[in-house]
């Protein structure tokens, strides 16, 4: 089917607290606005697919309990194939708690729960709908023999594999004759390498680095300086849209579901790339993570709107 994604990752409940600031160790701190909501790298990343207009299927293990519940509900809600959701009734959907602070910069805690229990075995039983899918995103939220699996099955079953490699961690490097796309913070880009950056000139080593490794395609998210874009033919940084941040929780899986969607639907990796980048400037000004994911409307208007803007500025 044109335009399918499939999204191989986490769920999690997020408790959110907005405070003043991120409390120290042993520091006690009286927090404002609370809230609950869907996270997990994989369901933020599948509904901000699903919202650019992408036909979304999304793999991943929740508890058999009530934020289960609530959690794939949400996802349907959202117009996403839940069917390879599994239950697991031995442990609890996974949990986030994130403090939020005045300068919209966070601090995460997580309990995986059932994320800890997606199997190599449970990515066989969903053989067919990734033999039926364009692209194929993963994180690092999963155990990591489940993400080997998958990006070696997708792989292997033809579709473009994105890894957004977060958390951070290292990775064993015959994993990345996988990888058609890689879309790592700053961080994460310093991790896999080895190599710190610290300039313009760093980010082309890194990129050249991971084309060592075997992947043709890579995007260095820089958060409010927008993303270095390495790609066969551009090597630069791509400015981010100039926005107030409110929140940055989840502002790198918008942009990886955005960009997996825009992808599905056959843009080239330069738009595609540069459309994600509007959706998560977008969803740094509200609060959240998958309520802050723009639907395809607000990404045209507020793209529309800025150029718009610029050429005012100009005149």
């Amino acid at each position: 089917m044109k335009n399918k994604v499939v999204v191989i990752g986490s769920y999690n409940t997020d408790m959110t607290i907005k405070t003043k600031k991120i409390p120290n160790p042993g520091e006690t701190v009286i927090g404002g606005f609370f809230s609950t909501g869907g996270g997990g790298k994989g369901a933020n990343q599948a509904i901000a697919a699903a919202r650019v207009g992408a036909d979304v299927s999304f793999v991943a293990r929740v508890g058999d309990d009530l934020l289960g519940k609530e959690g794939i509900k949400r996802l349907n809600e959202e117009r996403i194939n839940t069917s390879y959701v599994f239950r697991d009734s031995e442990v609890p959907t996974g949990v986030a708690f994130i403090v939020v602070d005045d300068n919209a910069e966070n601090s995460i805690v997580v309990a995986s729960g059932a994320n800890a229990r997606l199997s190599p075995d449970d990515i066989e039983i969903v053989n067919n709908e990734i033999s039926s899918a364009n692209i194929v995103l993963v994180q690092l939220e999963s155990p990591i023999e489940s993400v080997y699996a998958a990006v070696k099955k997708a792989h292997e079953m033809g579709a473009t594999v994105i890894l957004n490699p977060a958390p951070a961690q290292e990775l064993a490097k015959h994993i990345f004759q996988y990888i058609d796309i890689i879309t790592p913070n700053v961080v994460e880009a310093e991790m896999l390498t080895g190599i710190k950056v610290s300039n313009a000139e760093s980010l082309h080593i890194i990129v050249n680095r991971f084309f060592d490794y075997g992947i043709k395609n890579v995007i260095i998210t820089l958060g409010s300086k927008g993303y270095f874009a390495g790609f066969s033919n551009v090597m630069e940084i791509i400015p981010a849209y100039k926005v107030t941040p409110i929140d940055t929780t989840g502002a790198g899986d918008v942009f990886s579901g955005s960009l997996a969607a825009f992808l599905a639907e056959g843009m080239n990796i330069e738009t595609a790339a540069r459309m994600a980048n509007a959706s998560a400037s977008i969803s740094v000004t509200r609060l959240g993570a998958q309520d802050a994911a723009p639907k395809r409307v607000e990404i045209e208007k507020f793209i529309a709107s800025y150029k718009a803007a610029e050429s005012e500025v100009l005149n």
